[in-house]
């Protein structure tokens, strides 16, 4: 990338002000800080800084030495609103904001340096939060380990990165003194509560002890999410590199002009926009009021809290998902904005209609599903569900992306309220460029051809993965002179640029040399009135190599036996060799906390000690 400049700044100017999403952009900000408060924040900024270092920043385009003096002058503006709601336990911005700060001293006494990682083992609570912006701040990237892994899973993770300290939760402290002697770079655990076992920090006790003064200041933002390892070992993404570069001087540049740089971080963050930013605003505190259900250390789930993060918005965390408690906190806490994974809203549609029609949901703006295959049935369902219960339009959003892409397609309800058929789709390509590639003619698919899903977006520009670049490598494809990112799924694009997913080429299913993708087939089967869930996997056979087989959960209360599944995929319109030839029927599916399905799990009982698989 060239240096950057004012004036490569400038002559990005015209080209971003022409784009839908800049100023969409610029609407939700300004609507969602309110014009006085955000004439405030931009004073109080410069003010922090210094009017003249403000301006030298400016001009260079050296926002490291801003962005830091901007998030502390946002939580003083907001200081008398309420930022974080954790169980029992209510913080306003003030509050944050002192907490950040000793916390951020704190770190820094322990002589943690910028580029350092700080890897997080936390439930969902305050402390992911607090801990994240004091990352931020002393220049430390925040590795987000999934609480779901297995012991080796973990320490490979946190070698991976090498992280120097671990800040993690009070129930984790048997697994990690388990692997204390496996994790040689980990200089420092800093325990939630109040007291910690001998060899570790109380992250109460760090704050308390620390000042609560501005840190050495070295910024960088400290995002740093692991992929699901649907496909294998979960692997760790540079997200501080690709969206910290704008602001800081510790991120590795993209190989892209400052100009093309600039319109993907608007198209990124234009999700905002496009799911409600400059519409959703409580009649009490005037902002968005943000419930996260799920964990906090997954990439998509960052799209329920980057409001919180930007906008002055107001998150409440809930530890671990419940569909009832999920219900009961959109009517208690107001919420106007929520991300959920379809396996979430299932469980919530399958609830007793008298605990469903206990709550009043008429506050729900944006409903934003994304991390595993929604069926249109599901979206359809959950609008009638939220419209019965108050609300006045319907709520149903989606985006398609990956940790390694971001947000990418977004699906509005004006798109399926236009066109029924879109609500097989998933969104249109309005936060990162989307296309079809078919690698066996080495062309762009015309519309309706299916091919590989191909992006290139914010997250793409300088991939890597930290402790394994070398698989950054096999993701990456060289078309026509630009980079793709191939996320290994298969779809093709209509005429009006909306994205259907046909499957993932790791789960394709080759029966015969016939290729079968597992995705249609779900699909059918969970439109059975007794079906909650069901995984179509690879099962071994003789002749034809593999066939498809159909694990199959069912609706509590329920029964069904296998030839009735098999019948109904036949009623369905199903061509013979996609009829699953094995159903299995289970008490429940095996799938990650992020709704992802572990089909490796299930399939690898019906395929020990066969090698060959299609």
């Amino acid at each position: 990338m060239q240096k950057k400049g004012f004036g490569q700044v400038i002559r990005a100017l015209p080209s971003l002000a022409s784009m839908e999403q800049a100023r969409g952009l610029l609407r939700t900000f300004f609507k969602q800080w309110g014009g006085l408060s955000t004439l405030r924040i931009l004073l109080n900024t410069g003010s922090k800084a210094g009017h003249l270092r403000t301006l030298r920043s400016l001009l260079s385009f050296r926002l490291e030495n801003l962005a830091p003096h901007f998030l502390v002058s946002l939580w003083e503006v907001f200081g008398d609103r309420e930022a974080l709601i954790s169980e029992t336990r209510r913080y306003t911005y003030a509050d944050m904001k002192a907490r950040i700060m000793r916390l951020a001293n704190g770190m820094q006494s322990l002589g943690l340096r910028p580029k350092d990682r700080c890897a997080e083992l936390l439930y969902n609570g305050n402390e992911f939060f607090e801990a994240f912006f004091a990352c931020s701040l002393i220049g430390c990237p925040m590795p987000f380990l999934n609480w779901h892994m297995g012991r080796e899973d973990l320490v490979d993770a946190i070698n991976a990165t090498r992280a120097r300290a671990l800040i993690l939760s009070s129930e984790f402290v048997p697994e990690v003194l388990a692997i204390r002697d496996r994790i040689p770079t980990v200089e420092h655990c800093i325990v939630t509560g109040s007291s910690a076992p001998e060899g570790m920090i109380s992250y109460e006790d760090l704050i308390r002890q620390s000042s609560g003064g501005m840190p050495d200041i070295r910024f960088i933002v400290a995002l740093n999410p692991y992929t699901g390892g649907t496909t294998g070992t979960p692997k760790n993404v540079n997200y501080f590199d690709s969206i910290g570069y704008a602001f800081s001087d510790l991120a590795v540049p993209p190989d892209v002009t400052l100009e093309e740089y600039l319109r993907f971080m608007v198209l990124q963050f234009s999700f905002m926009y496009y799911f409600g930013g400059t519409e959703i605003s409580d009649p009490v505190t005037k902002n968005m009021r943000c419930l996260i259900p799920g964990p906090l250390y997954h990439a998509g789930t960052i799209a329920a809290w980057v409001p919180f993060i930007l906008l002055g918005g107001t998150g409440v965390i809930m530890k671990k998902f419940d569909p009832c408690e999920f219900l009961r906190l959109i009517e208690k806490e107001r919420i106007n904005w929520v991300f959920v994974v379809p396996a979430m809203l299932e469980k919530i549609l399958s609830l007793p209609d008298e605990i469903k029609n206990r709550y009043d949901l008429s506050t729900m703006h944006t409903l934003i599903c994304a991390a595993a295959p929604a069926t249109p049935e599901l979206k359809k369902a959950a609008n009638e569900y939220f419209r019965s219960r108050g609300c006045h339009k319907n709520v149903f959003t989606e985006f398609y992306g990956s940790s390694e892409t971001a947000v990418a397609t977004v699906l509005l309800p004006q798109d399926y309220e236009e066109n029924p058929r879109r609500y097989e789709s998933v969104g249109k390509a309005r936060c990162a460029e989307t296309r079809i590639y078919d690698p066996a003619t080495g062309h762009w698919c015309p519309p309706g051809g299916d091919g590989h899903v191909m992006i290139r977006s914010l997250t793409t520009l300088n991939l890597n993965y930290e402790g394994s670049p070398e698989q950054a490598g096999g993701a990456l494809k060289i078309i026509d002179g630009l980079t793709w990112f191939d996320d290994g799924l298969t779809g093709h694009m209509d005429e009006d640029g909306f994205l259907y997913l046909t499957g993932r080429n790791k789960e394709m299913i080759i029966t015969g040399g016939v290729n079968i993708f597992p995705n249609e087939i779900e699909t059918a089967i969970k439109r059975h009135a007794k079906v909650l869930d069901v995984a179509v996997i690879r099962y071994p056979h003789k002749e034809l190599g593999e066939v498809p087989a159909a694990i199959v959960q069912l609706k509590d209360g329920q029964s069904v036996c296998a030839d009735e599944i098999i019948d109904f995929c036949k009623q369905q319109s199903l061509q013979g060799f996609k009829v699953p030839r094995y159903v299995e029927i289970v008490d429940a599916l095996p799938r990650h906390i992020d709704g992802k399905m572990r089909k490796k799990d299930l399939e690898d009982r019906f395929w020990a000690g066969i090698e060959r698989r299609g």
